[in-house]
């Protein structure tokens, strides 16, 4: 078995203190199945999907980072087949609205490399079953096209009031974002106007509801998603999104607000109360230049982040994001969605050792 040195440095910011990661090969060993399976649940929107190019010759695809810039070795054995960790279970559900929504299990195997794209999953997997014995199941249960501010909405949110200016009479305006289980037709609204209501079966927190049950059904039957299973406890979560959010300035305001609640229900929703979360900024958003929604996104982001040290980290994904922005899914670049998930599995890691 080799182990491999990433030399995680200032210009790469992967980490804060100029780290090094160790990565070994997968040795294809179960894990100790006398221990209960650590679950690490990714929620999002469709960034935290598989949008990462796997196959092709140009800077871009997965193969082309591993076999010409000889990049994350140990997705590769030594004849050159991707390896299969047999101690990560990698699984994912996905359905639209709320509990009932069409959907349910689309992948569910050992983390490999199995299809023409790949997600942040690879990352956070291989770090977990590299630094751990236990068995790891990454849970995925997330879709595309989804906001904080509305669709994913954690149950005990309130209304907001966000003052601002309108950008076509330059009055001061003040705008109401929903709580959660409002039935409205709009995400925000005008204070002092009556809110519409819903054009269709939809209510704030919907989307969040329906993840959380689809979670929850893998759950209940654990040793269909990892065999041999019989316990289990949630370790921590993992959350990459706020490109919806960011084209509403009521939802970009509160979202370091909404991401607090959002911490608090989960822990509730799975029975772990000492379950950590990392939460990964927008890859395009830069911390000197941010403007707009996007800096109230990034400044929520890190502001969770400071009010809850110890339990909560925050990867800044811009220095290893490979261009493109969120909207575009990193225009499908592999690195951006590895890089971005070895950083937050190493970030989920050293939460939990500490």
């Amino acid at each position: 078995m080799k182990t491999i040195y990433l030399i995680l440095n200032v210009s790469l910011l992967i980490t804060s203190h100029n780290q090094l990661l160790a990565i070994s090969d997968p040795d294809g060993k179960s894990a100790d199945m006398s221990r209960p399976v650590q679950v690490f649940i990714i929620m999002g929107q469709s960034n935290t999907l598989e949008m990462g190019k796997v196959k092709g010759d140009k800077e871009g695809s997965l193969e082309y980072a591993v076999k010409k810039e000889k990049l994350y070795p140990f997705m590769v054995d030594e004849a050159g087949v991707w390896t299969s960790r047999k101690d990560v279970r990698n699984v994912h559900t996905q359905g639209s609205g709320g509990p009932d929504g069409r959907g349910g299990v689309r992948r569910n195997d050992w983390l490999t490399v199995s299809s023409s794209k790949i997600g942040i999953e690879q990352g956070i997997g291989h770090q977990l079953g590299n630094a751990y014995d236990e068995p790891i199941l990454i849970l995925k249960s997330s879709i595309g096209n989804r906001s904080l501010g509305w669709d994913l909405l954690p149950p005990g949110s309130p209304r907001h009031e966000v003052e601002t200016t309108d950008k076509k009479t330059g009055k001061k305006v003040t705008l109401v974002t929903p709580a959660h289980n409002d039935e409205v037709r709009h995400p925000s609204w005008t204070k002092g106007d009556t809110p519409e209501p819903p054009s269709h079966t939809w209510h704030a927190g919907l989307q969040y509801l329906g993840d959380v049950a689809r979670a929850k059904k893998v759950l209940s039957e654990l040793d269909k998603h990892y065999p041999g299973a019989t316990k289990y406890e949630v370790a921590g979560f993992l959350w990459w999104q706020g490109d919806k959010d960011r084209y509403n300035e009521a939802h970009s305001t509160v979202y370091g607000k909404n991401l607090k609640q959002l911490f608090k229900e989960l822990r509730k929703e799975f029975n772990a109360p000492k379950a950590k979360m990392v939460v990964a900024t927008l890859g395009q958003t830069k911390k000197e230049t941010a403007t707009g929604n996007e800096k109230l996104i990034l400044d929520g982001m890190f502001a969770f982040g400071d009010s809850h040290k110890g339990e909560v980290a925050v990867v800044y994904t811009n220095p290893i994001s490979m261009g493109s922005s969120s909207n575009a899914h990193y225009g499908g670049n592999a690195k951006t969605y590895m890089n971005v998930g070895l950083l937050m599995g190493n970030a989920m890691v050293a939460l939990l050792k500490k």
